[in-house]
């Protein structure tokens, strides 16, 4: 006899086939996180910015703070989308929520960028955005191998 609910549903963890099993990494949507911010996040997570209430540099790829916290972003949505049920709301109760008004206080990393259509948006729209250098950002998949790829 087992636990309730343990024939109705299986862990995903431990299914034949599964990535885990398989010792398989699942594939990174997302090249960079570059691309992260630039096809996703500046979309979904809209706000006015007006360099008062809330910063956000179109340049965020020039502040280490904002590097390191995107990239943290970046690596735990491309873990959690792996969970169809409850991931995404993890993502943005944990993750989002929690480093998105980090970075756009005004006395957080993109406290001087402030001025400028580069550094401001109106509500409703995608939040500023200028592309880094070639080169800054590479294509992670491209520079990892399926037994080294971290999420």
């Amino acid at each position: 006899m087992s636990d309730w609910g343990q024939d109705d549903y299986d862990d995903p963890d431990t299914a034949e086939g599964g990535d885990e099993m398989s010792g398989e990494e699942p594939e990174l949507y997302y090249e960079s996180v570059d691309e992260f911010v630039r096809e996703y996040l500046r979309h979904v997570y809209k706000r006015r910015i007006d360099g008062c209430h809330r910063c956000w540099a179109g340049q965020w790829w020039r502040y280490d703070e904002a590097v390191i916290r995107l990239e943290a972003l970046w690596r735990a949505w491309e873990h959690l989308r792996q969970d169809p049920a409850t991931g995404m709301s993890i993502w943005f109760r944990d993750h989002a929520d929690h480093h998105m008004p980090a970075l756009m206080d005004p006395d957080g990393p993109f406290a001087g960028a402030t001025d400028g259509e580069e550094n401001t948006c109106k509500k409703g729209e995608p939040l500023p955005y200028v592309a880094p250098p070639e080169g800054v950002f590479v294509d992670v998949r491209e520079h990892t191998t399926a037994g080294s790829r971290r999420l």
